[in-house]
């Protein structure tokens, strides 16, 4: 391994971060008898939270993952780095439209609104106003929104009766929010919107709610990628609308690959219920190894990378990672149905739909089912506006 051009070296820590998700797996089972319709773990993140098969979802994600378009928004990212891709490419960050604009600028702004968790919460009405909502519709928002300094990176946590607030928790520096809080902040304050709207507004409190967590990640990107719109920064970047496109495409590209390792170890797990934590390990790896094979190796060389098996979701969240890219796929297909349309009336509609099964939702909120067509559609167009803008 090398950093800084010089050589290091560094010790494993052996198995036991598969011991811990050897925890959760005997944890999981020992649950499973309480719940005769879905008696495993697959089943209750799947059918269960979800409301979404682990088949139907591992049929998107590898025909996505698998598709021509991966093809082309390689050969892009080749063009634009002038070599060959390495397995790190994974996580290519050069699509993003703020790639042009100083971090520490926006840092220098962040930090002088808002250097404390209160001065963020106290603007949170102004921030709505930004967003096209009207003043009175802001303020009552915002008086159901608590911001506190995040231990962590950043966390949303939503009421469960109407006599709570929820709660929006960001990273603060000595100095006060850096710009990745407030992007982060900015985040969270899209999930706590969706846990407002889907609280107070539901027409019965048993349908308060969305239909999985994928519905509420979509809110929080949509908020996210107005970041700089609430700052007032301009982009003068007439390739924003397609380079965001091929942004969502690759992030949604590299973890579909980690979501589906994580499934397939859990699928494994039911498989081989007395492993030990070695053997886990090993499981873990060559699963990895599998899919990069299959539908990474192809793309970005370097056959039996291990690299989709290092997310630390696998063992803090297990289960979760597939909600990402679904949410992603969710969240193109509301931008495109919000063209031309009122950004805040159609959360406020949305979100008030309740907890309905996923498609339910889908066809009520835009009119069609969830589907990657849409955002497959795009990328082609998308890699050939950014091609001819050289």
């Amino acid at each position: 391994m090398f950093q800084g051009g010089k050589e290091v070296t560094a010790t494993p820590e052996g198995a036991r971060r598969y011991a811990i998700l050897l925890d959760q797996f005997k944890a999981a089972q020992r649950a499973d008898p309480f719940f005769p319709a879905h008696n495993t773990a697959l089943l209750r993140a799947f059918d269960g939270g979800m409301e979404i098969s682990f088949e139907e979802i591992e049929s998107m994600f590898t025909q996505y993952i698998s598709s021509q378009q991966v093809q082309e928004v390689a050969a892009l990212i080749k063009k634009r780095l002038g070599r060959d891709l390495e397995p790190f490419d994974i996580w290519y960050d050069g699509f993003k439209a703020r790639s042009g604009l100083s971090e520490d600028v926006l840092s220098a702004k962040t930090t002088k609104l808002y250097p404390t968790a209160q001065a963020y919460e106290k603007d949170i009405p102004n921030m709505l106003i930004k967003l096209g909502y009207a003043p009175n519709r802001a303020k009552y928002l915002a008086s159901k929104i608590v911001v506190e300094a995040a231990r962590g990176s950043g966390h949303a946590w939503g009421a469960e009766s109407r006599d709570e607030v929820a709660r929006l928790r960001t990273r603060l520096t000595p100095k006060g929010m850096d710009y990745k809080g407030f992007n982060i902040a900015v985040h969270e304050m899209g999930h706590n919107v969706e846990q407002t709207i889907s609280l107070y507004d539901i027409d019965y409190y048993m349908l308060q709610g969305v239909p999985n967590t994928a519905f509420t990640e979509t809110l929080a990107f949509i908020f996210q990628k107005r970041d700089l719109d609430i700052l007032g920064v301009t982009e003068n970047n007439p390739l924003k609308e397609p380079l965001t496109t091929l942004d969502i495409f690759w992030g949604s590209y590299e973890i579909m690959g980690v979501a589906l390792v994580d499934m397939f170890t859990w699928k494994w797990l039911y498989d081989h219920p007395h492993a030990t934590p070695v053997e886990l390990k090993l499981a873990v790896i060559e699963t990895a190894k599998r899919v990069w094979n299959q539908y990474y190796a192809p793309v970005l060389g370097t056959p039996d990378s291990p690299l989709l098996a290092i997310y630390s979701h696998m063992i803090d969240y297990p289960l979760y990672l597939a909600n990402y890219p679904f949410g992603h796929i969710i969240e193109f297909q509301l931008e495109e149905y919000l063209r031309n349309r009122n950004l805040p009336q159609e959360i406020d509609r949305w979100y008030a739909l309740g907890r309905l099964a996923p498609q339910i939702w889908m066809q009520q909120a835009v009119g069609s089912n969830v589907s990657t067509a849409p955002l497959l559609a795009a990328v082609h167009e998308a890699v050939l506006r950014v091609e001819r803008a050289k």
